[in-house]
């Protein structure tokens, strides 16, 4: 584990940058709090060990490696998804705790190109990429996301 000194990114402008939006998408993904901060210290880590010298798109790449160490986390047998918490961090403003709410009550798949599509405003392309899926795959599991979040807002059952 070979921590480079010479890494041009400015690390503590990074963390202050990315650690919040990294951890509004563990949380979509995960939902669970501690996991999700679980999950953004492992992301940061890995930055640390693993990312190249010279990154454009820090911040893409951080997204990516979370997004693929949530996967890994949501494979494990005993974790359990506990209720939305009452703190979970709302910048946009009260309403956005409900549309939350909702998106919690869809698979993990689902909620992951849903927070990444509409939330992180990354294309179905990157998501793609970021999940190890075909462009085609992600742009129905939107779709079929997106019609059970209309019948959740219209007070349907799922």
């Amino acid at each position: 584990m070979a921590h480079r000194s010479n890494r041009p990114v400015d690390w503590e402008a990074l963390v202050a940058e990315q650690e919040h939006r990294l951890y509004r998408a563990a949380l979509a993904i995960l939902g669970d709090p501690q996991e999700a901060e679980d999950a953004v210290q492992d992301t940061f880590l890995k930055f640390l060990e693993k990312a190249p010298e010279k990154l454009e798109r820090p911040g893409a790449w951080l997204m990516r490696v979370l997004v693929n160490g949530c996967k890994s986390r949501l494979r494990l047998g005993w974790r359990r998804v506990g209720p939305l918490p009452d703190t979970l961090p709302t910048p946009e403003g009260e309403g956005e705790q409900g549309e939350l709410a909702e998106l919690f009550a869809l698979p993990p798949a689902d909620r992951a190109v849903i927070h990444l599509y509409y939330y992180q405003g990354y294309s179905t392309q990157e998501i793609a990429q970021m999940l190890g899926q075909p462009s085609g795959t992600v742009r129905a599991r939107l779709s079929r996301a997106r019609g059970r979040l209309k019948r959740l807002l219209e007070g349907e059952s799922l």
